[in-house]
């Protein structure tokens, strides 16, 4: 565990992982790993870059009442550690699905953020292209090398991590778990409220070519079904 601002963040493993390599620590989902990490970009630059991979902002897909995020302001954020540090491991701010799948595949195609779309062409009643979705990409959010090192890491988590539930005989699978606190859900037959598990994957892990997010919302809780409540456990197979 860490203490940051007096709140003490522990690791779902309560004995620790000991010290870890960086694929390590992502296959464990280690909070006090990224933690770590997130303290070491620090305040502003980790803004920076929840502005470059899009999560401020809706994506723009061409579909009506595209939902919107919810994340604290700039000047909030750089005033205090303890967002920084829950944002890091993924807790007290909320995304939309089509926002994680386009972070997502920004982090594993190369670094290149793209606008997700449903319509890829329009014809007209001769079969002419009328309009065609533009599929430039924005920006560049991380290079070349780095997005080969998350697909590495990303990889480890099925292969070695928490993910193992979601290998597939024959491809090379990588995938990233989640667990999300529901607010305001916890009872007395509850005590630790409810949650959404995630499995984000995608294949080929070293050439992606399809990516998919799995979410199951409120799953019953270890007390009921006996087995550990995660996206790993869940959503991955």
């Amino acid at each position: 565990s860490v203490t940051i601002e007096n709140e003490n963040i522990k690791c779902s493993n309560k004995n620790g992982h000991g010290s870890q390599t960086l694929k390590e620590a992502v296959g464990h989902s280690c909070n006090p790993a990224f933690i770590r990490m997130g303290l070491d970009v620090g305040r502003s630059r980790f803004y920076d870059y929840l502005e470059d991979f899009g999560l401020l902002t809706p994506t723009g897909v061409d579909l009506q009442g595209e939902g919107a995020s919810v994340f604290a302001s700039r000047k909030q954020f750089e005033s205090h550690d303890i967002d920084l540090a829950c944002y890091s491991f993924g807790q007290n701010f909320i995304v939309t699905p089509i926002q994680l799948i386009a972070a997502q595949s920004a982090c594993i195609n190369g670094g290149y953020l793209y606008q997700p779309y449903v319509v890829a062409k329009e014809l007209d009643e001769n079969g002419n292209v009328v309009r065609q979705h533009d599929s430039t990409p924005i920006r560049q959010v991380v290079s070349e090398e780095t997005s080969a090192m998350v697909r590495e890491c990303l990889e480890y988590v099925v292969t070695d991590g928490g993910g193992k539930n979601g290998q597939v005989t024959g491809y090379r699978v990588g995938g990233k778990t989640g667990t999300a606190d529901k607010r305001g859900t916890k009872t007395a037959a509850n005590p630790r409220g409810d949650v959404v598990v995630s499995f984000l994957a995608f294949a080929p892990a070293d050439d992606p070519q399809i990516i998919m997010l799995l979410a199951m919302d409120t799953p019953a809780r270890q007390e009921v079904t006996g087995v550990y409540t995660s996206g790993g456990n869940y959503v991955a197979p």
